[in-house]
């Protein structure tokens, strides 16, 4: 287990690297002269069965914690996820039942070691203490914030002045959250940009119960595929950390030019001068689909193994010339007196519908043994055996049959 890092603007340094804001820092200045682990805090409520590298930006910090020789407590929200955060909403957001909480909170527990030091990192579950805490207690929790302070957070505020609906259950997970920080005597706590809010109200219940309030440090929303939207499993835009290797190469290498210079500064482990020296040699002339690569290589090696991101790489660079995938699906399908290339795309699962696959079609996305197929009437007769491509990465070997 490695030491506390002593030299003060080294580990400012790395931990202010990709991050939004830090307050305050100056009191983070007087922990780190101190020389002893902090307790270091982020919390996660296990709302969804995976994480995505959107997760990861803020657990990547953490890490940077960790390697500075500091102690990690990831939180596991399984009583605040069933009050559900309207942090970013502009509706009250549906809780989660307790199975589907202990579900999602076992997944998270699986893939936080895939990034963190298990030797400097506390697992706990706020369920702990705040069952424990009661209804008289929740009620002298209450009383320590105001209506007017609580409606000072900017989606409440919204959605006041709009006249929607605010549950009053949604004013309590801000004070949950908070109370979290005082359970745990946080040193530091992370979150997103949208956690602003809940992290400022932890500082004000620490003061309350006589702690000295943590330092908090908020990191930048990671942009999804799109280069647009916060990445998000329902956007389809995320590349899910227990995503298989090919298919999380293939998506990290269709991500924009501008948009890989974002996944280097919050994603990469690489030292910031090196990242500086990468766009040097773009500005120079270098080709960006080589740093693509690069980044894709190191994401995968992180998340499955390096070996797996040399394969990828193989796999990525034989579609692209226009290669099968060494393993791809195989299926047998009926075809009786012979099936139309709509159809059998739908029947093999390529496309959700036929409508869809006469699209693909007409876009050039199709090809059938390699060949771009732009026949939408093709039959495909019982006895062949056809090789089907949609897109980039969707294929399958189908047998058809009587």
């Amino acid at each position: 287990m490695s030491e506390v890092v002593s030299d003060c603007n080294e580990a400012l340094t790395l931990i202010k690297r990709g991050c939004e804001e830090l307050l305050v820092e100056s009191e983070l200045v007087d922990k780190l002269k101190k020389g002893q682990p902090l307790r270091v805090k982020l919390g996660m409520d296990p709302t969804a069965p995976d994480l995505h590298l959107g997760h990861t930006v803020v657990m990547n910090k953490l890490r940077h914690f960790q390697d500075l020789g500091h102690q990690v407590l990831f939180l596991i929200g399984d009583f605040t996820a069933q009050i559900g955060d309207p942090s970013g909403k502009n509706a009250t957001r549906p809780p989660l039942t307790a199975e589907q909480v202990r579900a999602n909170a076992q997944t998270y527990a699986d893939q936080v070691f895939k990034i963190l030091d298990p030797a400097r990192t506390e697992v706990v579950f706020n369920s702990t203490w705040m069952n424990e805490l009661g209804s008289a207690g929740m009620i002298r929790l209450a009383s320590q914030y105001t209506v007017a302070r609580m409606l000072e957070r900017d989606d409440f505020a919204k959605r006041f002045a709009g006249n929607q609906p605010i549950a009053i259950h949604e004013f309590l997970y801000p004070l949950a959250q908070g109370y979290d920080s005082v359970a745990l005597k946080a040193d530091v706590e992370l979150g997103g940009t949208d956690q602003k809010f809940n992290l400022l109200v932890g500082r004000h219940l620490q003061q309350q119960a006589g702690q000295v309030p943590q330092t908090i440090l908020t990191m930048p929303l990671l942009e999804g595929l799109d280069g647009v939207n916060k990445m998000s499993k329902s956007l389809g835009n995320y590349v899910g950390i227990t995503d298989p290797a090919n298919d999380m190469f293939g998506k990290l290498m269709s991500i924009s030019d501008t948009l890989m210079w974002r996944y280097y500064d919050l994603l990469s482990f690489r030292p910031a001068a090196e990242i500086a020296g990468f766009k040097a040699e773009i500005a120079a002339g270098r080709n960006p689909r080589d740093l693509k690569v690069a980044l894709a290589q190191e994401i995968v090696a992180r998340f499955h193994s390096q070996a797996a991101a040399e394969a990828a790489l193989a796999d990525f660079q034989n579609r692209s010339r226009g290669g099968i995938p060494d393993e791809i699906p195989e299926l047998t399908l009926a075809a009786g007196a012979g099936i139309a290339a709509p159809a059998l795309l739908k029947a093999a699962g390529l496309t959700a519908s036929t409508s869809e696959a006469i699209r693909m079609i007409d876009q050039g996305g199709v090809r059938a043994d390699g060949e771009k197929l732009s026949d939408k009437g093709r039959i495909f007769n019982a006895g062949t055996t056809v090789v089907l491509q949609v897109g980039k990465r969707k294929f399958a070997r189908v047998t058809l049959g009587n």
